[in-house]
């Protein structure tokens, strides 16, 4: 019922050069739907609107390496164009004061906290975890622990940063990833225990950070003057093999959070996409609930995150953004692989629109570069719409 009103809808707007304001849904803008191409900024949020746009949204995100071979093949450092990728991502800085002392041997987050080392591996090297100072923290100590006031932040800039990506579609986001940032303080299991048990100090650590994290995009958001086009949320939901936590658990103490960001979306009259590792299907019913437009990362080799299974199941509910695995052909294929693998997942989630293409994480230090260039160059040429 809802897609055959968006329809009806779009046929009583439509004029002579398809054009359609969709300001009724809460979407700040208007654009032409004409055969030549769209914009970055307009092709996704036709995207998101339901519509069908001239050619699939393309994105991207990689880890240091891959971006510094990317950057030494195409000679220069901002190689997002190169790529044909449409989305740009803004943010207020931190300019307030170091509320965590520095501790030797290890690196700790001057705003967060949060503490971690280098650890090189065969591929690359990531920061890992490797203290939880509010891992037994009572509610006094969770009272105590400094966060950021949203004064202790530089919205100045924003204005001018959503100038210059004009023509892309344009983001701010992250928080409030309550299951992963918590648990970066607090260890993941104690996290999940707190929900669980209704833990007063863990309760309390995840509101304080979801309180600050809510302002500071709320006032991101009114600098921007219209500027931003989406929201981007994080959440990681699922394993590979199943729900992090029972659906109950799920509505009773992360939905409720998550519907203050995505009523902040509301209320900008801007979309709100959602990012979830691993197989988070379960939950789309009600992040649609909510408010949710449209889902990201989309692993394939999760339990009910197959792209054939999420276009049929909720394809004209949710948009889609991801689907491009990084444990699968590019890390450990040929380009050829790669080439095919692309071309495969296009033809499943192309039709009718409803689609952004992305890797499903951060693209590893693993890759092939050359891997990656097919995996672009190949998103590309299949993305057209006829």
């Amino acid at each position: 019922l809802f897609c055959a009103k968006k329809i009806l809808f779009y046929l009583k707007k439509m004029n002579k050069w398809g054009e359609y304001n969709i300001s009724e849904y809460g979407y700040k803008r208007s654009f032409a739907m004409k055969k030549e191409r769209m914009n970055s900024k307009d092709r996704v949020m036709c995207v998101f609107a339901g519509g069908i746009p001239d050619r699939i949204p393309i994105d991207f995100t990689t880890n240091p390496g891959i971006l510094a071979l990317l950057r030494k093949h195409f000679g220069k450092a901002d190689i997002l164009d190169d790529l044909n990728v449409d989305f740009r991502h803004v943010g207020a800085p931190y300019i307030g004061p170091m509320l965590h002392e520095k501790i030797p041997g290890m690196d700790v987050d001057p705003v967060t906290g949060m503490r971690s080392r280098w650890i090189e591996h065969q591929s690359g090297g990531y920061h890992e975890i490797c203290d939880y100072p509010l891992k037994d923290a009572d509610e006094e100590q969770a009272a105590a622990w400094p966060v950021p006031s949203a004064d202790d932040f530089d919205y100045t800039k924003i204005q001018d940063a959503c100038k210059k990506y004009g023509r892309y579609a344009v983001s701010i986001g992250g928080p409030p990833d309550i299951i992963n940032n918590t648990g970066r303080l607090r260890t993941m299991e104690q996290v999940l225990i707190d929900l669980v048990t209704d833990d007063p100090a863990g309760l309390m650590i995840i509101d304080k950070r979801t309180g600050y994290e809510l302002e500071v995009l709320y006032r991101t958001l009114e600098a921007s003057k219209g500027g931003i086009d989406f929201l981007f949320l994080g959440e990681d939901l699922g394993t590979q093999r199943g729900a992090v936590m029972s659906p109950e658990l799920f509505r009773k103490h992360i939905k409720p959070r998550l519907k203050k960001f995505a009523d902040l979306g509301r209320h900008f009259g801007i979309p709100v996409m959602i990012h979830s590792c691993g197989s988070s299907s379960w939950a789309f019913d009600d992040l649609i609930q909510i408010g949710i437009s449209a889902v990201d990362t989309l692993q394939p080799e999760a339990k009910d995150m197959d792209p054939l299974y999420l276009k049929k199941t909720y394809g004209g509910r949710l948009a889609f953004h991801g689907c491009i695995s990084t444990a699968g052909p590019l890390a450990y294929g040929t380009a050829d692989e790669v080439r095919k693998y692309v071309k495969d997942i296009i033809g499943i989630m192309k039709p009718g629109g409803g689609y952004m293409l992305a890797p499903t994480h951060q693209i590893q230090d693993n890759s092939p570069l050359e891997n990656v260039l097919a995996m672009y160059e190949t998103a590309y040429e299949e993305a057209w719409y006829e």
